[in-house]
């Protein structure tokens, strides 16, 4: 079975990656599936994210992780709308449930076709949209800002500030035609352990 595509959108909270997944999804000629890092929270038991709050999302992202695989490996397009803070990329080895998630999904989808996209915009403007939002604690974009992982290594990178949603949908669908330019996954997963 051919293996679904993969549009990875990573960026920090209140870039624009949901808003940009939903446009891509009206505007692209086949089915592609919204997986969300997101769509996570509510999911857990409440009781253990108290007890133990790094084990709990450690599994559910884990989970995650293995869902967008699942979907590709089925043949089902997806876009990830994901936030990599944590390592990078290098440790991940497949014993156990890793704090990677970047590790983990190159390790898991480095022979999949991936496009790799930077979602961004300036601090002032994220700043902004996090106080507009209500619904994040201020300051965690900022934060996200300077732990997002990998700093250089995307097919992509559109600004969600200097240009309108539909404009960078453009042109990451006009690098979607072009398979043989997805290198990102690849190099990430040559450059482990380095």
């Amino acid at each position: 079975m051919k293996k679904g595509k993969i549009i990875f959108l990573n960026g920090t909270g209140s870039t624009g990656k949901s808003t940009l997944a939903k446009t891509l999804q009206s505007r692209l000629d086949e089915p592609f599936y919204h997986l969300s890092v997101d769509g996570i929270f509510g999911i857990w038991p409440e009781k253990f994210i108290r007890l133990n709050p790094e084990k709990t999302v450690s599994i559910a992202l884990t989970a995650l992780n293995h869902t967008i695989k699942t979907y590709s490996d089925r043949g089902i397009n997806v876009i990830a709308d994901y936030v990599f803070l944590e390592g990078d990329g290098k440790d991940y080895t497949a014993t156990g449930m890793g704090s990677d998630n970047m590790g983990e999904c190159v390790f898991l989808l480095h022979e999949h076709e991936v496009l790799f996209v930077h979602v961004t915009c300036p601090l002032d403007e994220l700043r902004r949209r996090e106080k507009g939002r209500g619904d994040r604690p201020i300051g965690n974009a900022e934060k996200m800002l300077s732990q997002l992982c990998p700093k250089d290594t995307y097919d992509i990178t559109v600004d969600t500030f200097d240009n309108t949603t539909e404009e960078c949908a453009d042109r990451i669908i006009e690098l979607l035609g072009k398979p043989e330019k997805h290198t990102a996954f690849k190099t990430l997963w040559e450059q482990r352990g380095k």
